[in-house]
């Protein structure tokens, strides 16, 4: 009887990924002895902030042991993700981050109405078709391991992006109110009389990343590219996967960043085609 019930509860922890005893904990506190190791240039941050009376020491503390928690946490379901390799799981996780994102995104562009849904939908556009021209094309197989670490960077990129886009097109706005009104007084669209506007908070959003494509390499070695040599991968290859990166930041955030551009004149104008102005009243 004892030999049958040992059985079963194999069977269970076999179908359901469970470890046999308790050696995965122990290996997962092993490897955090030197992240532990590592605060100790966090030390060094506080007590220097505690010098110069910056009253950062509570913050840097509360953020890094939040860093510690989210990561630990995020390891472990993308352990059980990773275990499951199932369609189901991949998307429910880009959607989350997504959400996430477009949530984050829409504070920082407090000011737009409905930012925070303009937000997510372009962020998920951008990185949804970036992620399929991908598949596609075959630059990354349809799994978690791949699409799950791939996404998470290209909506990171652009919940940055698509915030600033946002909040300095309806700032851009706001500052030269007059000029925009007279050119809807003289029958231009909301699109022709904010095109400038437009142009200028693109640019703005898109520097960053940009400039970041010109100087990969030159300056700093990008996560990706460090992860992969730090595992033992040749530099070749981590530079092949490097360059697959950059492309698709470039290209998520581009159409993330002209997505927001669109989904924010509704709320800009009336149906009238005039300044909706309880919008830029606002500081």
């Amino acid at each position: 009887m004892i030999m049958n019930m040992n059985k079963n509860m194999v069977d269970f922890q076999s179908q359901f990924h469970l470890p046999m005893d308790w050696d995965w904990l122990f290996e997962f506190l092993k490897g955090m002895v030197k992240p532990v190791a590592a605060l100790a240039v966090v030390l060094i941050a506080v007590i220097l902030s505690f010098m110069q009376n910056l009253g950062l020491e509570k913050e840097m503390v509360y953020s890094i042991f939040r860093a510690f928690l989210q990561l630990s946490v995020i390891g472990f379901v993308l352990q059980f993700i990773f275990n499951q390799d199932n369609t189901g799981w991949i998307l429910l996780s880009y959607l989350f981050m997504v959400s996430v994102a477009g949530y984050t995104a829409g504070q920082r562009a407090k000011h737009v109405p409905r930012g925070k849904y303009v937000a997510g939908a372009s962020i998920l556009a951008g990185t949804a078709l970036t992620m399929f021209v991908l598949v596609v094309l075959n630059v990354f197989p349809f799994t978690p391991r791949y699409i799950i670490p791939v996404a998470g960077m290209m909506v990171g990129n652009a919940m940055t992006v698509t915030g600033v886009t946002m909040k300095r097109l309806r700032d851009d706005i706001k500052i030269q109110l007059n000029l925009v009104e007279t050119a809807l007084a003289l029958g231009a669209t909301p699109r022709q009389a904010t095109l400038e506007q437009v142009k200028r908070s693109l640019v703005i959003a898109l520097s960053p990343v940009l400039d970041n494509a010109k100087t990969v390499g030159l300056i700093s070695l990008p996560g990706a590219m460090t992860g992969l040599i730090m595992g033992g991968a040749s530099p070749l290859e981590a530079i092949q996967l490097q360059i697959i990166v950059m492309n698709m930041l470039i290209g998520a955030s581009t159409i993330s960043s002209i997505m927001s551009t669109y989904l924010c004149w509704p709320a800009f104008f009336t149906k009238a085609y005039q300044l909706e102005t309880k919008v830029f009243s606002s500081d």
